[in-house]
């Protein structure tokens, strides 16, 4: 027994983790449901505590360059301490609210690409390796911000791809550390006219603050981006002519300074602003090609907005290391 102890404390034969999701979709502001199934290893242990966490894929600034890692958004502790005996099965069901903040991971069944959002479960164990699991969540959009990535499609951009930034925008009342940045390129009318458009939503019950930004072309060799920024509530957004409200600002891109004109649902901060926490504005500019999006010939917002392919390769190499801690 003191061989096995000793073993154990190395992670051979400790007791195994799987979380079961009976909700693997939700939406910002939601719940998760599921089911945490433990089984004893070759010896009773003494577990401190099974907590479960939201992680997302996190692009984040270090000196001249950009890394990527991990960052959990949400946490909850389903179980306090508990003795595990030798062999025994134990099931703890739980249900996890899901941030109002949380980025829009994929949209009618369809990964986004560039985004990965997860559960991952940690078991702690006395005297032993702790040992973990991690599951794939897919958050897909509310309402109101479908809407809005509709209109876009409607105005004939394409979506390019979506990435979590690390910092916080400026302005606007923020609770996670990172923000989500959804980019689309123009294929009709605007091609030539602006380049990428970045869309940006942080949610909470009572609507959306919305950020844009434009990659304003002001000449023929020169560019500069414009900022928009808006607040909704959920109800109006429904209700809302965005291919309308945003073709108006898009067209008065060429015609104002760097705010570029206005919408109708303004909020009162200020004015237009879309700055981390180190003054920058987040545009990564470059160009796409019809390749980027791979879910060609699907309808409607499917067909624009999402490539399913891309989100294995995310998956593997964001998530495969982390679920081999089970």
């Amino acid at each position: 027994m003191v061989f096995k102890r000793m073993l154990g404390a190395f992670g051979v034969g400790a007791p195994s983790v799987d979380t079961v999701l009976s909700t693997p979709r939700t939406r910002p502001g939601g719940t998760l449901a599921g089911e945490v199934r433990l089984k004893g290893g070759d010896f009773d242990a003494e577990i401190e505590h099974v907590t479960l966490g939201l992680v997302a894929r996190v692009e984040i600034e270090h000196g001249d360059g950009e890394g990527a890692g991990l960052s959990q958004f949400g946490s909850a502790r389903v179980s306090g301490p508990f003795k595990l005996g030798k062999g025994e099965e134990r099931t703890i069901d739980f249900q996890i609210p899901v941030p109002w903040e949380a980025p829009i991971s994929e949209i009618s069944g369809r990964p986004l690409t560039g985004m990965a959002v997860g559960v991952r479960t940690e078991l702690a164990i006395a005297k032993a390796v702790d040992k973990g699991d991690l599951d794939m969540v897919a958050v897909e959009p509310l309402p109101s911000q479908l809407r809005i990535l509709e209109s876009f499609l409607q105005l004939g951009f394409a979506f390019k791809s979506a990435d979590l930034e690390a910092g916080r925008l400026y302005g606007v009342q923020q609770e996670l550390p990172f923000y989500q940045e959804i980019e689309f390129y123009p294929t009709g009318h605007y091609a030539g006219r602006v380049g990428e458009v970045e869309v940006t939503f942080v949610a909470d019950p009572a609507g959306l603050a919305v950020v844009l930004e434009a990659d304003k072309r002001s000449g023929r060799y020169s560019s500069n981006d414009a900022i928009g920024r808006f607040h909704v509530s959920h109800e109006d957004a429904l209700h809302t002519d965005w291919a309308g409200e945003l073709g108006r600002w898009l067209d008065s891109l060429s015609q104002f300074g760097h705010q570029g004109g206005g919408f109708g649902h303004h909020d009162n901060h200020g004015g237009y602003g879309h700055h981390d926490d180190h003054g920058h504005h987040g545009h990564h500019g470059g160009g796409a090609g019809m390749g980027m999006v791979v879910a060609a010939g699907a309808a409607g917002v499917v067909g624009g907005l999402v490539a399913g392919e891309v989100i294995e390769e995310v998956v593997e190499e964001f998530f495969e290391d982390e679920g081999d801690e089970g």
